[in-house]
């Protein structure tokens, strides 16, 4: 799926870009990275891992992109060879949407006729109602948590990126039970989290437990062209944007 990101790219950076100078946000990328990989645990304890409008801007600016580049390219693989939703009538949940990244690359590779952005974050569900805007989607957002949905009253793609990593293990639970019951009724659900285990140890119990309902899960190690702006933040921040390595778990087409 091919996507001309300049658009929202431009909304991005005038948005977080208009009081925040270049070396601040790379500056909050490097502390963002460092809160995700070394202090993961302690950080999402404490809820800081974007406590602050540099790492907001970091996350926006850096992760959005790649969220949504890495949400495309696994929707583009999968789908074909999916008993997956039909297009013109399935909407898309996305779930702990953050930016919204994520639920417009899967409404745009589906075609889907909405999506609903849900988050517990004021900033992130303005953000997310932006980028459905952009993106030219009828996108509508509520303020809510992940793990306390109610399974939709139609058939639905219920996305999650990178949010069951950062809920606690109660709430990690009540979410897998209500997906669960939410695909039993119908619709599909993708769940893409980091590929170190360190950061999902939970996962195998996941894809067990997901098995007899069709899941599907694989391992991505994805070679991505970002925008510019992705690029000098990475470089500065010494990360990598090219590189993109997720696990997946597609989970429908059984009613069992």
């Amino acid at each position: 799926m091919a996507v001309d990101l300049s658009p929202w790219m431009t909304r991005l950076e005038a948005r977080h870009l208009a009081n925040l100078q270049f070396s601040e946000v790379s500056r909050a990328l490097r502390a963002l990275s460092s809160a995700y990989v070394e202090r993961r645990q302690t950080a999402l304890a404490a809820h800081r891992v974007l406590d602050g409008t540099g790492k907001r801007a970091a996350f926006a600016l850096y992760y959005g992109p790649l969220h949504f580049l890495a949400t495309a390219h696994v929707l583009e693989a999968i789908l074909p060879g999916w008993p997956g939703p039909d297009s013109a009538e399935w909407p898309v949940l996305d779930l702990g949407c953050g930016t919204g990244a994520a639920g417009a690359a899967a409404a745009l590779a589906t075609r889907a006729p909405s999506v609903l952005g849900l988050d517990t974050l004021p900033w992130a569900l303005d953000q997310a109602r932006e980028t459905y805007t952009t993106f030219g989607l009828n996108g509508t957002v509520t303020r809510g948590s992940a793990a306390r949905i109610r399974p939709p009253r139609r058939p639905a793609l219920i996305v999650l990126s990178y949010v069951v990593n950062e809920l606690p293990e109660a709430e990690r639970s009540e979410l897998r039970q209500s997906l669960m019951h939410a695909v039993r009724l119908g619709s599909h659900a993708l769940i893409l989290e980091p590929l170190a285990r360190s950061a999902a140890p939970w996962w195998p119990e996941w894809v067990r437990a997901f098995a007899p309902l069709g899941a599907r899960a694989d391992e991505w190690k994805l070679t991505v062209t970002p925008p510019p702006l992705v690029c000098r933040l990475g470089e500065a921040a010494g990360l990598t944007s090219t590189r993109v390595n997720l696990r997946t778990l597609m989970v429908g087409g059984s009613r069992g």
